[in-house]
């Protein structure tokens, strides 16, 4: 991160900001959900719907640093990114339908589908080291 930040552009020091600008209040919300019981008498009321916007918020924002990381980059860096992002999105997307049939066929255990997006990142940090080239 620190050799990033040094020797970066400023496009991905601006997406590193924007980075823990979303995951730091998001990792607060998630880790108290996590320890204390304080977000349990929202559960199946009214305001379990702003539970619920609070915490994907952050989500929606690390996409759009994510997309402006592409759009600020030059052309090639965003190529490259954009292919990694296109990919992982795919992937992400045919695992999520892929469970999903199985719990309907299959009897496969419920997850939850807030784990696409954590799907999303662990393909993306996969398929990065290969896809490294722009065509």
């Amino acid at each position: 991160m620190l050799s990033v930040w040094k020797t970066g552009t400023a496009a991905h020091r601006r997406y590193m900001l924007r980075t823990f600008a979303f995951m730091i209040p998001y990792m607060v919300v998630c880790i108290s959900m996590m320890l204390t019981d304080v977000f349990d008498e929202v559960i199946g009321k009214p305001s379990g719907w702003i539970l619920a916007a609070a915490v994907s918020a952050p989500i929606i924002g690390q996409i759009w640093a994510t997309l402006s990381l592409i759009r600020e980059s030059d052309e090639f860096v965003r190529a490259v990114t954009a292919k990694q992002f296109i990919v992982s999105a795919g992937l992400a997307m045919g695992l999520a339908t892929f469970w999903g049939f199985a719990e309907t066929f299959a009897a496969a255990p419920h997850l939850p589908g807030w784990l696409v997006y954590a799907a999303f990142w662990g393909i993306f940090g996969c398929v990065a080291p290969f896809i490294r080239a722009s065509n």
